[in-house]
């Protein structure tokens, strides 16, 4: 019996990397993206196993469109996973960031995502009359769910509130059986890596300025010489899908120890003054 999917995000990155392993195995799956073209990309490389569907998350009944669609190709079935994969990244210190920013960072990446996954739960078996098995809920936080570094306050803000969601839908859903896991990867070698320059001028001339632009410059070009390879953080999706009891968490760190151990286990106040020397700070 086919095994369905639905994946949030699978123009680029993460996401695609996901949708093409998880047909390659024989499910088929569903992918959101947020432009014809984009579907049409897609479904000519992936091949029949992949359906794009044309909704942003952040639009509600866009999202309702495409689950309506979604429940007439299912037969009957359950949804055997939902991957909550689509996310923005937002740079800027929270003194100067438009609060407007912020909102649209957890429209994305926390409203948003909550959105599908509440219309998607009935699919995955959310009901007591439901069939078996149930399906399961793959959440991709960051781990800037754990850690907050300068300048990336709206993005760790988001993915710390995702983390918490997580742990709540995860213990609120032993009602029906239907298992929430989070993975967290740190720097992914993904088209968003290019983009975490965008909108920094607008601080250029806050007493912040030279610190972003190091963070945004050089900065970035060696994260870009260690990231993670992709298809690392997609087979880890892979995992906490299938595995009969996986972990309620599959962390995915650049740098086990640096990016990693000692972020969580220093106290704060050592950790602090180790970024104000990374970044200069008096």
């Amino acid at each position: 019996m086919t095994k369905y999917v639905l994946i949030t995000g699978i123009s680029t990155g993460i996401g695609y990397a996901v949708a093409e392993m998880l047909a390659e195995r024989g499910y088929h799956v569903f992918g959101s993206v947020r432009q014809q073209a984009d579907a049409e990309r897609v479904q000519a490389a992936l091949g029949s196993n992949v359906t794009p569907l044309l909704f942003d998350v952040t639009d509600h009944e866009g999202v309702a469109t495409a689950v309506a669609h979604l429940r007439d190709s299912l037969h009957g079935q359950n949804l055997a996973g939902l991957v909550n994969n689509a996310g923005i990244s937002l740079t800027g210190p929270l003194m100067h960031l438009p609060v407007d920013e912020l909102r649209r960072q957890f429209e994305v990446n926390l409203f948003g995502l909550l959105d599908v996954t509440q219309q998607c739960l009935p699919l995955l078996g959310a009901r007591l009359d439901a069939p078996q098995p149930r399906g399961r809920i793959v959440n991709i936080s960051s781990v800037s769910g754990k850690i907050a570094y300068p300048f990336m306050g709206a993005y760790a803000a988001s993915k710390h509130a995702l983390e918490a969601l997580s742990d709540s839908l995860r213990r609120e859903l032993l009602l029906y059986g239907i298992d929430v896991v989070v993975v967290e990867p740190g720097t992914t070698a993904t088209p968003i890596i290019g983009k975490a320059s965008a909108g920094v001028d607008q601080y250029a001339h806050t007493d912040y300025g030279s610190m972003i632009a190091q963070m945004t410059g050089t900065a970035v070009a060696k994260r870009q010489q260690t990231a993670i390879p992709v298809a690392k953080v997609a087979t880890a999706i892979v995992e906490a899908l299938e595995n009969p009891r996986p972990k309620t968490r599959y962390a995915i760190p650049r740098k086990w120890l640096t990016g990693w151990f000692l972020p969580r286990i220093l106290p704060d106040r050592w950790f602090d003054r180790l970024v104000a020397r990374e970044l200069k700070m008096r």
